[in-house]
């Protein structure tokens, strides 16, 4: 596995709502295709962006409360959160250009 961290509802607080700075959630699953093709660009950006910004997977079927909770339809969906608030979300697949022009913007602010 890569830099992204699994989260799940029991992990899901401490991990994403009382972490600091900008966390990326990728919501998936794992009968998703465009998930499955997305996933490798999201270990990318993990890398890439290591140390400025945290990025967590939740699986949807494993965690449906959370995915509920964040009214999360389609997926993939990319969900940003800054200080424990969701600010920004991407649903479906994207180009790994798109995702760094949304991560920089959030980087920006």
């Amino acid at each position: 596995m890569g830099l992204a961290m699994k989260v799940d509802t029991a992990t899901w607080e401490g991990a994403v709502l009382k972490a600091q700075g900008l966390i990326m959630v990728d919501f998936w699953a794992a009968w998703c295709r465009p998930c499955q093709t997305i996933a490798p660009t999201i270990e990318e950006l993990a890398t890439e962006y290591a140390g400025k910004l945290t990025v967590a997977k939740l699986n949807t079927d494993d965690n449906p409360d959370v995915a509920s909770r964040y009214q999360i339809m389609g997926i993939p969906t990319l969900m940003f959160f800054r200080d424990g608030k969701p600010i920004e979300k991407i649903v479906g697949a994207a180009s790994k250009q798109q995702f760094k022009e949304k991560i920089d913007s959030l980087l920006t602010v």
